[in-house]
């Protein structure tokens, strides 16, 4: 225990150090910040409407995309989809307002709930496999983007680095799980013994998908449908900020903001992102203030459909911003220790609950 309250300290303080410098940074060399503000008096707001419904229809297409992954890994009674799109929208909450990827724990822990009880350990540690797997299948769009961006737009020199490394990981990431997928033959407590072997036995579950043809393409092609939205969603926040560039610098665009995402240092990398966005477009003629207006604007739109989304279905779960904040890492490779502090979280949240409800009579 001591030695986990060292570890999330020294994260936090390595957090804040890098969140204190990026500040400082914009500070005294940071765009103009009188012409950010003029940039958002000329937003064209239908145009913002539109990228808004975009962004739903890209969560609605990668929660289906997890879906199928998910039957493929999950034995029958399978959650269905309302529960899993629930979970996926409190996963994105979580990700937009806290630092690292605790969002996808999080949705792991809200549609393990809806598993009977007796078999929840053993699909919590499989549900956390089929998160993986999912990130995998965006091996495909990621790829396709960047074949698309390299043939049609100009990337900068100092990105070239990032997106090659980006594609050696992933290509080495999806070679490794389609190596270890496996099919539910038996049940994960049964293999599994220690930590770090638990974690690979998850894995391996939730790529049972990657045995299954039809479905695996139908989860690829779903994740590309998702991206394809968000592609368009770009092009359009562009045209809400009068920027009238081609398709291919939204899509150069949509890369660099993914790879300057790709580490979440603190909530929504802000400020790192709206570099990332703002520095291409000087290429394209865009002065570098109105395209860090623009990358503002970008991201608070990405983030209004996550936190949105997330927000109702919080409160649609019965969970609280506290129990997001104190979901089990990937360190506690012990599944019923896990499922442990979940169900004590939500005591105490069901407490908290009952004792408002004793004040207001």
């Amino acid at each position: 225990m001591t030695k986990l309250l060292r570890a999330k300290w020294i994260r936090a303080a390595i957090v804040l150090l890098a969140f204190s410098a990026t500040i400082a940074f914009f500070v005294w060399h940071g765009p103009k910040w009188g012409l950010v503000l003029d940039a958002f008096r000329f937003v064209a707001w239908e145009w913002v409407i539109a990228a808004i419904a975009l962004n739903l229809l890209s969560v609605a297409a990668r929660a289906a995309a997890w879906d199928q992954v998910i039957e493929q890994a999950v034995p029958p009674p399978q959650p269905p989809f309302r529960a899993v799109f629930s979970a996926f929208g409190v996963g994105l909450f979580a990700n937009a307002v806290l630092p690292g990827r605790i969002g996808e724990l999080a949705r792991v822990a809200v549609l393990s709930r809806r598993i009977e009880e007796e078999r929840r350990a053993d699909t919590w540690a499989t549900l956390l496999g089929t998160v993986f797997a999912a990130r995998v299948f965006d091996l495909f769009p990621v790829t396709l983007l960047i074949i698309y961006v390299a043939a049609t737009a100009r990337i900068p020199h100092w990105a070239v680095a990032s997106v090659i490394v980006f594609l050696i990981v992933a290509f080495a990431l999806f070679a490794f799980a389609l190596a270890s997928a496996r099919h539910r033959d038996r049940t994960v407590l049964e293999e599994a013994e220690g930590g770090a072997r638990r974690l690979v036995t998850m894995a391996r579950y939730g790529l049972g998908v990657l045995h299954a043809p039809l479905p695996a393409a139908l989860a690829a092609l779903l994740q590309c449908l998702g991206w394809l939205c968000q592609l368009f969603a770009v092009w359009a926040s562009m045209r809400a900020f009068d920027i009238h560039e081609p398709l291919p610098a939204a899509g150069l665009v949509l890369l660099l903001m993914n790879v300057a995402m790709l580490f979440p240092l603190w909530p929504g990398n802000v400020g790192l992102v709206q570099a990332a966005v703002a520095l291409p477009l000087v290429s394209y003629g865009v002065p570098y203030a109105k395209g860090f207006a623009f990358g503002i604007g970008l991201q608070a739109i990405e983030m209004s459909v996550g936190v949105g989304i997330g927000f109702l279905f919080l409160a649609r779960e019965g969970v609280s911003y506290a129990m997001l904040k104190h979901m089990p890492g990937a360190e506690q490779a012990d599944m019923g220790e896990a499922e442990e502090e979940v169900e004590e979280l939500e005591e105490q949240a069901e407490q908290e609950k009952r004792e408002r409800a004793r004040v207001a009579r």
